[in-house]
């Protein structure tokens, strides 16, 4: 139930805070007082879309809290636990606060949570029936989901769901693969072309650099070879004496004087160590000349490999071999994903034809359920509404086959006659008013059958008034025995029935701004509330013994 709610800066709702009690309480008001307001603040704390509009004028943001106590609903103990939250005994405080951005926080006993928390929770929480779900009574799928509720079918549904989501994803997958594999069959034979043309080119990366540094060589062999050479020739003549022979006689000369003068032997020693390091170049540059080849044969191979990688560079768009390595892998890859696809490909059927299986078995569960409990719910629904001033009344839920859904195999049309003949759709033969008696007959019977949360019934008696009016008052009040439920109502025979009455109003301040309030009405507040809902503007004598009797 919902113990209290706290609201400040909210469209026309400067700050209200307010406790609710048990069973029936009554809300009422002149149009446009702000009862939609209320239920905007309440939706929002709820987890619906937030919008920038909603902060009032007094601040920066707007904030709704609202506490409440479901101690005994396992499935919204499951929600917190799975958000990380604790239970505290069933104990929710729930606070949303938005920004003039539009952007929104939400916080479930004070630990920040994401705004699909409370949305998960908000149907565990409050039914919020709003003129426009009247409406749905037309929609077939909201007809399946009302005989699913009374038959205890709704975990066996949610069930065939999660399976033909997860379904659904596969097929698409399946679609998918089999439309690559396809793309790939018909690529094929130019993709292995490709592949093998580089496979068989046995690439190594930095080959490129290599080859050229190589071809560049042949390419002037004889005039390195003949430069090393004359170079060699210089260093070592033939036709006198080599350099190595007058170092080595300076240097003993050196040694020489280095008796007499000391600075001498310290000229000797640098001239062994050039004469030395001479001797190495020496050998070098000699080691090269041996090494280098003049060959025709070999300057051929590097240019027809050299010509080779130039074209496979220009066919693949690369600039380097690395990336013709890389291109090599990557059709490699697509060949082998050739494989691996149709793997994929049978997985998918196998595991296709499984959870088809297993739906059309969960699917026959269903069918049987509702055909099962299809006669009671009809009968149900039949005696409700006949008590709501509709004596003649026929109900009907027709459970027919259809194309296999999330829910199964079934649709269900509910089928209304008001004098008792020939009964037609509910949306082809039903009065506003008694569509409000039959969704008001439905909303009841799932209260007695199912565990439901809340209510909140935002004017379910439009279109109806007299001794039918008292009626709806009589059966939310019996709703209200068992559960909390909450009654925005014009309808002094629907108000005079609750255990607790608000009056929503709307008042203009000092400074010229409209401003929405909310308070509780007890003894004779009370009782001019009703007087105005009977006799309009003027209260007349007359509505206020009326109101009494009402009361009373």
């Amino acid at each position: 139930m919902l113990r209290s709610l706290s609201v400040r800066n909210y469209v026309l709702i400067d700050s209200l805070e307010i406790d609710f009690p048990a069973g029936l309480v009554i809300i009422t008001g002149q149009t446009g007082a702000g009862k939609s307001i209320l239920l905007g603040a309440l939706s929002l704390v709820l987890g619906s879309k937030a919008d920038a509009g909603m902060v009032g004028e007094n601040g920066d943001n707007c904030v709704v809290e609202a506490e409440f106590s479901v101690a005994g609903d396992a499935a919204a103990r499951e929600i917190v636990e799975d958000a990380g939250l604790e239970w505290n005994g069933g104990s929710l405080t729930i606070r949303r606060v938005l920004g003039r951005s539009g952007r929104s926080r939400s916080f479930v006993n004070d630990e920040p949570v994401q705004v699909g928390v409370l949305s998960a929770l908000s149907g565990r929480l409050l039914d919020i029936h709003s003129q426009h779900q009247t409406m749905m009574l037309s929609d077939h799928a909201f007809q399946l989901s009302l005989l699913d509720h009374y038959a205890g079918l709704t975990e066996t549904v949610s069930r065939s769901r999660a399976l033909w989501k997860n379904l659904t994803s596969l097929r698409s997958e399946l679609s998918d693969t089999d439309s690559k594999l396809r793309e790939l069959a018909l690529q094929r034979d130019y993709i292995q072309a490709q592949y093998g043309q580089l496979e068989d080119a046995k690439l190594q990366d930095g080959e490129l650099e290599e080859l050229e540094a190589e071809q560049k060589q042949l390419a002037h062999a004889e005039e390195i070879k003949l430069n090393l050479m004359q170079a060699l020739q210089r260093l070592s003549p033939e036709d006198g004496e080599s350099i190595d022979s007058a170092l080595k006689e300076a240097v003993r000369l050196l040694d020489k004087v280095g008796q007499f003068i000391p600075a001498a032997s310290s000229l000797s020693e640098r001239m062994e160590s050039s004469r030395l390091e001479l001797d190495d170049i020496l050998s070098e540059v000699s080691d090269l000349e041996s090494r280098t080849d003049v060959s025709e044969d070999r300057l051929q191979i590097v240019d027809d490999r050299l010509s080779l990688l130039y074209e496979l560079l220009r066919k693949h768009s690369c600039r380097t071999v690395g990336e013709l390595i890389a291109e090599r892998d990557r059709l490699s890859g697509m060949l082998f994903d050739s494989t691996s696809l149709q793997e994929r490909c049978e997985a998918l059927e196998k595991e296709i034809s499984s959870l088809s299986a297993q739906l059309g078995d969960i699917a026959a569960v269903l069918h049987e359920g509702r055909i099962a409990s299809a006669a009671t719910f009809s009968q149900a629904v039949q005696s409700l509404v006949r008590s709501l001033e509709l004596d003649q009344a026929v109900f009907s839920a027709s459970v027919e086959d259809d194309q296999p859904g999330p829910a199964g195999r079934d649709s269900v049309r509910f089928l209304f006659s008001a004098s008792g003949r020939n009964p037609v759709d509910v949306s082809r033969c039903a009065s506003g008013g008694e569509l409000s008696r039959i969704m008001l007959a439905l909303k009841a019977m799932l209260a007695r059958y199912a565990q439901m949360p809340a209510m909140v019934f935002d004017e379910i008696d439009t279109g109806v008034s007299g001794s039918a009016a008292d009626a709806m008052g009589s059966l939310i009040c019996r709703m209200g025995e068992d559960m909390q439920v909450f009654a925005i109502t014009h309808l002094p025979q629907v108000a005079a029935k609750g255990q607790a009455h608000y009056l929503v109003s709307k008042q203009i301040t000092s400074d010229g701004k409209a401003v929405s309030t909310i308070s509780r009405l007890d003894g004779e507040q009370r009782v001019q509330e009703l007087a105005r809902m009977l006799s309009g503007a003027t209260v007349t004598p007359e509505a206020v013994a009326n109101a009494r009797a009402l009361l009373g």
